[in-house]
């Protein structure tokens, strides 16, 4: 996936949300529909949450450094996951809390601001503005996705996705359109019931859903954190060019672990001739390294050690673990 599809699409959520906040913070303030308060703190969650993807892709571009002398490529996996920290306590908690609260009001016999209002008919109007502008967003996202995603499902690309910012947009805009659904639901059963406990469950549900995406978020996004390996076919790829090469037996075994999105870092052993010597060994080397690097651009750190492979080898013990500094 290129950095600059995802950036597209982070920046085309980036204008439809500001724009959209605008719109469902004066809405309301015309009615005091809680549904409508939700969806805005929705809003400005997801602009913040745009902004965070920007800074970390930004972040990621510096150099290497002597403290980090394999880059900085892991910032937006970091920035993902405060995004997904930012649309939980934000977006989710903040909305059922509004519910509950809308709730309390009912239940003590207050007036419905939304029912006694003449602009009841604002916040209708502006859910249906909204849903056209959050669905020319998720399209955005989606043909973006449908550049490098190939034959996958959206799910299954958000899943196995090593770049952050596509698949974040993704589920953002998916919960913002299903989000406004259950916003229509509630105002406009609230209008033509006359029941406030409609606007009540709307944001409940509201709520619920981004509590949701939010975990589904930061449960992938802490796999990148953690270290994925390349993708399968980018591993069938640099294990054919170590085998294809000339003065190679074989490949004894192999680790590769994504350092960024689009950095990959291969480590592996491979099996030489006994009889070769050192200047023939360095040549074989050599020639593995172009060979990988021609097969998978991505790998940015390439590490290779030969060997002679012997089939009866049983690797030494690894010794025990030394236990915590004492202070």
């Amino acid at each position: 996936m290129s950095t600059e599809g995802g950036t597209r699409a982070v920046v085309a959520a980036l204008t439809a949300n500001l724009a959209i906040a605008a719109t469902k913070f004066g809405a309301w303030a015309l009615t005091g529909a809680s549904s409508m308060l939700a969806e805005a703190i929705h809003s400005v969650a997801d602009s913040g949450n745009q902004v965070l993807l920007l800074v970390g892709g930004k972040r990621a571009r510096r150099a290497p450094t002597a403290e980090h002398p394999f880059g900085f490529g892991r910032e937006r996996y970091v920035f993902a996951f405060l995004v997904s920290i930012v649309l939980f306590s934000i977006g989710g908690v903040f909305a059922l809390y509004e519910a509950y609260h809308k709730y309390e009001e009912i239940q003590e016999g207050h007036g419905n601001e939304l029912l006694d209002s003449r602009w009841w008919w604002v916040p209708l109007a502006v859910l249906a503005a909204a849903i056209v502008a959050e669905s020319l967003s998720f399209r955005t996202a989606v043909r973006e996705a449908n550049k490098s995603r190939g034959k996958q499902s959206l799910g299954r690309f958000v899943k196995s996705a090593k770049a952050p910012e596509l698949p974040v947009i993704l589920l953002e805009d998916f919960a913002a359109l299903v989000g406004l659904v259950f916003a229509l639901f509630g105002v406009g059963l609230t209008l033509l019931t006359r029941n406030g406990l409609f606007d009540v469950v709307g944001t409940a549900m509201i709520g619920l859903l981004l509590v949701a995406v939010a975990i589904s978020l930061a449960y992938e996004t802490k796999s990148l954190l953690l270290g994925e390996s390349a993708g399968p076919e980018a591993v069938r790829r640099i294990e054919a060019a170590i085998t294809g090469t000339p003065g190679v037996e074989g490949l004894i075994h192999m680790k590769t672990l994504h350092l960024g999105p689009e950095e990959i870092l291969v480590a592996a052993k491979i099996a030489v001739p006994a009889a070769e010597t050192a200047g023939e060994v360095a040549e074989a080397i050599d020639a593995a390294e172009r060979a990988i690097r021609e097969a998978e651009p991505m790998v940015t750190a390439l590490y290779l050690e030969p060997d002679v492979f012997h089939a009866d080898y049983t690797p030494a013990p690894r010794p025990e673990r030394p236990g915590a500094p004492a202070h």
